[in-house]
């Protein structure tokens, strides 16, 4: 499982960052621990990756995504606010990140992979709309 943050402001940008690692923008996010909760996981990614003490407001989406490599994942994304005045206390993460960037929706495709273009696309409909949403492969789909 993984978890992670979706920050959109008032223009309907969202926060992305930009992992060093596998030189490719995603959320602020990551791997859910042994016996820790998604939301746990949500607060303390925030904390490692921009040196922020935010908690999850609300469930956005619940994506499952299996990889050929890893197997079944299932990916849950949170509300995390406005960032307000925390946007001028973002400290990255120097091991894992190297920049963050507002991204306008309609620009997102351009920076992230497809599957991750899909999930933010439904999230941002879901974001405005006030209710979660399930999700597979980043396709919203009927919960049989």
């Amino acid at each position: 499982m993984a978890a992670g943050a979706l920050f959109v402001d008032d223009q309907d940008r969202v926060l992305l960052v930009h992992k060093i690692y596998s030189n490719g923008w995603d959320i602020p996010g990551g791997y859910v621990d042994i016996g820790e909760s998604p939301a746990a996981a949500c607060q303390r990614e925030l904390a490692e990756e921009l040196g922020l003490n935010r908690q999850p407001q609300r469930l956005i989406a619940v994506d499952w995504a299996p990889n050929d490599a890893e197997g079944d994942k299932v990916l849950w994304l949170f509300d995390c606010g406005d960032l307000g005045d925390d946007e001028q206390r973002i400290t990255l993460d120097s091991t894992e990140l190297d920049r963050w960037e507002w991204v306008p929706a309609g620009r997102i495709a351009n920076y992230v992979i497809p599957r991750l273009a899909r999930r933010l696309e439904q999230a941002l409909t879901a974001h405005r709309d006030g209710h979660a949403i399930y999700l597979e492969h980043g396709h919203r789909c009927a919960v049989r």
